[in-house]
């Protein structure tokens, strides 16, 4: 995004230029290259980074008695002796969640660690499926994971767990995913009635430098495609597109303190 709307700026320019409207070319030349730095050099990364990530911890606040820590699917790359495997954005929510659950068995009280994610990428393997691999590795037992392996997206997610949810009786809700990704989650699951407690798997800054960075930029798109999904969502709501919002008198999944 950051990069197109680069790219629109300085072809208006061009255009202007080709006009010999010179005033109207500098003017969308400047903003074009203005636009640029100001993303590249890590102000508007790190502006639009704050508002989403604050507010999330990387631990819980307390277990219930049946708790299920739900691993949002962070994508699957194929390597290179042809195996599909968690891409590098999942690591730290993969991480995040085993720590969790290990934290969870310590207290005696019964846990499963779902894990949603379909193949979006079109690998040829769920994210959930190749994931469950790890996790094995990892020393999480096959009886305490529930692998959901539908998904595509982030709503589908929240929605294809709440029967998951209802059925084991959950009465507290861990949803684990990147800081970045985090409040539109929350915002999906809450439309499904899973009042989850949210814990960041991992946690991004922006790198304030004289010249535009490539890591800028890409968390710079990545967040406005973030701010890009809640403003959506809203809008599907307003125009009757989602499916129903579950009511709060059915919300059945609370975090638990």
């Amino acid at each position: 995004m950051i990069l197109t709307l680069f790219l629109i700026l300085l072809v208006v320019a061009l255009l202007f230029g080709w006009r010999r409207r010179r005033a109207a070319a500098g003017t969308f030349t400047v903003l074009a290259i203005a636009w640029l730095f100001f993303a590249g050099c890590g102000p508007l990364t790190s502006l639009l980074l704050g508002n989403l990530q604050s507010g999330f911890a990387p631990d819980v606040t307390g277990w219930g008695q049946r708790n299920v820590i739900i691993l949002l699917g962070a994508g699957t790359v194929r390597g290179g002796n042809g195996s599909v495997e968690p891409s590098l954005y999942a690591n730290g929510r993969i991480l995040t969640s085993v720590s969790l659950y290990r934290a969870c068995k310590a207290t005696g009280a019964d846990c499963k660690l779902e894990v949603s994610g379909g193949d979006p990428m079109h690998n040829g393997h769920a994210e959930a499926d190749t994931y469950a691999l790890t996790l094995d590795r990892l020393g999480v037992p096959r009886p305490d994971m529930i692998l959901e392996s539908r998904s595509m997206n982030t709503f589908q997610n929240a929605q294809n767990s709440r029967p998951l949810l209802d059925a084991y009786h959950a009465d507290k809700v861990v949803i684990v995913s990147s800081a970045i990704h985090l409040k539109r989650a929350v915002l999906y699951f809450a439309h499904f009635g899973i009042r989850g407690e949210a814990v960041r798997g991992d946690y991004v800054r922006a790198r304030y430098d004289w010249l535009p960075g490539t890591e800028n930029l890409f968390f710079a798109d990545f967040a406005l495609h973030e701010y890009v999904g809640v403003w959506r969502y809203h809008l599907y709501n307003a125009m009757g597109w989602n499916v129903p919002k579950v009511p709060e008198e059915n919300v059945t999944t609370q975090t638990h303190s």
